[in-house]
């Protein structure tokens, strides 16, 4: 009796060691596989998708064979294992053991989208609704609905955005990528005031993102900034306007052509530095971590007006004498194909600055109170500081 139990025991070990050598070659040969590919191809999981039923997607799809024992190996080695979301790159000769291991370190194919220095906000929502890798649910609404869906209910949305290059993967949602760039700009902006100069006339931050928008469309050469943004804070200082061309043009929104007239300047909006002292209710543009630096740490001097010389940099002038003849010398005298600062980078040529959208009031912004109190001559006898 005892001899047929062994001999029984024997028989058992000796098929499960035939079993387990098996299993361990078919599951081995199934990682060797080469995936039944010609060229690269993309695999997409989706959000709470399975190992087991990709893998057997995959076999349907005729791209593996033997989905059981991968699944196999999949729970007795990778148990707790996340399969991450996302887009896979799948190329001639991979392996699928070389697939899993892309699954296992979730080397998901990533996109970018560049949000640009001095664009607005219609500008940002084109360029995200144009990416068909983005999830879009944000068509449709208005600027100030898409804010609520963003979490920042009555915010404005110009200028709120950081410019940059988001990475994302397939799936992400235009949503998510905003929020991304929202908060980027808050801890942009925190960073910069907590080291701004000690005499700059800003109350608060916003002020700052304000004025910063104003230096972001003034000039694109990069040591210009600080020195612009010294000019519009004296004159603040001084309680002169700013007569800022940028901040008419996004007033005019839609019915910019492309030329500013005296009349232009003469209409009565909030944007109007022309007419309106003080800072504009709201940003005009998207602006970066140089700008903001500059509104903040403006450069000291004495110069109250500066002119485009024509190649993207400015003349700065102390008094209204040299300004006048500096505005001869480089925009009275100009060029057919003249322009006041190199050109802006655009999602769509053909697409319109545009207003301060209707349907959302600007958050309140105090104004900067001017130290001394000037005349300031009118549109017609003093020429744009830009």
């Amino acid at each position: 009796m005892r001899r047929k139990f062994l001999l029984l025991l024997e028989t058992g070990l000796v098929l499960a060691g035939l079993l387990w050598g098996a299993s361990a070659w078919k599951i081995h040969s199934a990682l060797q596989q080469p995936l039944n590919i010609a060229q690269e191809e993309l695999l997409e999981i989706p959000s709470g998708t399975t190992p087991t039923k990709t893998l057997y997607r995959l076999e349907a799809d005729g791209l593996i064979r033997d989905a059981f024992w991968l699944r196999v190996y999949w729970r007795f080695n990778l148990a707790g294992q996340p399969l991450h979301s996302g887009e896979y790159r799948m190329v001639p000769g991979m392996t699928m053991e070389n697939l899993i291991g892309v699954w296992k370190r979730g080397e998901v194919v990533q996109y970018s989208v560049t949000l640009v220095e001095g664009w607005n906000f219609r500008q940002v929502r084109a360029a995200l609704a144009k990416d068909e890798k983005l999830q879009q649910t944000l068509t449709g609404l208005s600027d100030s609905e898409v804010m609520d869906r963003l979490g920042h209910s009555g915010v404005f949305p110009e200028g709120r955005f950081f410019p940059d290059t988001y990475r994302f993967v397939r799936g992400t949602s235009d949503v998510d990528l905003l929020n991304k760039a929202y908060g980027r700009l808050e801890d942009v902006l925190a960073k910069e005031w907590a080291e701004r100069a000690a005499d700059v006339p800003y109350t608060q931050p916003y002020q700052a993102l304000i004025m910063a928008s104003l230096v972001e469309k003034e000039t694109g050469v990069p040591q210009e900034r600080s020195q612009i943004a010294g000019v519009f804070v004296r004159r603040l200082r001084m309680g002169m306007l700013l007569q800022t061309d940028p901040t008419v043009i996004y007033g005019l929104g839609e019915r910019y052509t492309g030329k500013l007239t005296r009349a232009h300047l003469k209409e009565e909006n909030p944007y109007n530095t022309y007419m309106v002292p003080g800072l504009p209710p709201t940003p005009i543009a998207m602006v970066g971590r140089e700008a903001i630096h500059a509104a903040l740490n403006p450069a000291s001097g004495n110069s109250l007006y500066f002119v485009a010389r024509g190649d993207g940099s400015h003349v700065f002038s102390d008094n209204l004498d040299e300004h006048n003849n500096a505005v001869r010398e480089y925009q009275l005298k100009r060029r057919a194909d003249y322009r006041s600062s190199p050109a802006p980078a655009t999602l769509d040529d053909s697409a319109p600055i545009p207003a301060a959208s209707p349907d959302t009031a600007p958050e309140a912004l105090p104004q900067v109170q001017p130290e001394k109190p000037a005349p300031e001559p009118n549109a017609d006898e003093l020429p744009s500081p830009q």
